[in-house]
């Protein structure tokens, strides 16, 4: 007996679409799909979920010093000559960055692996590049997705019963994080 559901696709086209279907899912927190996909996606999801929960904290604030370069009022960089050409100006800042530990950046790289890039698009601008943002997907999970279920041991998704879909009668299911 198989660990998996092959889905009637070869191995690139079904951890292509699991890959899909669990970067959406995790972005918008619940999905209709059939059945047996909802199955899968919510086995990887909720192996995801108990990785963020589990390295949630596993990290350390360090203060670092950086170059930044200086910007006018109309937000160009300053530049003043030396030795006959024009040099940009940097100024020396302070930042708080937030340092992983080895295993929370392991966990880091695991999610990476399955996820997708997410660009979000604000809807007035659709189709134009200005305003988009991407999301990093992981960090979602630490800090929005990891802290609503710390107290929880596993069953972080529920799979509700739609209706028959009308085309080949395949089982139609929300599935949705508790």
């Amino acid at each position: 007996m198989s660990g998996y559901r092959k889905l009637s696709r070869n191995a690139a086209q079904r951890k292509a679409l699991l890959r899909s279907q669990v970067t959406s899912f995790l972005y918008h927190g619940r999905m209709i799909t059939t059945e047996s996909k909802a199955k899968e996606v919510a086995k990887i999801a909720e192996g995801l979920i108990a990785l963020a929960v589990k390295e949630k904290d596993n990290f350390e604030d360090v203060t670092v010093t950086c170059k930044v370069p200086r910007k006018d009022a109309e937000g160009k960089r300053v530049k003043e000559e030396k030795d006959g050409r024009k040099v940009a100006v940097f100024d020396e800042v302070e930042k708080q960055i937030r340092k992983d530990n080895p295993s929370r950046l392991h966990a880091r790289r695991q999610m990476n692996k399955v996820f997708y890039p997410v660009v979000e698009v604000p809807k007035a601008g659709k189709g134009r590049k200005k305003g988009t943002k991407k999301i990093d997907m992981a960090q979602k999970m630490f800090d929005e997705i990891a802290p609503k279920y710390v107290n929880r041991n596993g069953g972080y998704t529920r799979i509700v019963k739609i209706a028959q879909r009308p085309g080949d009668g395949a089982m139609k299911v929300l599935l949705e994080l508790v």
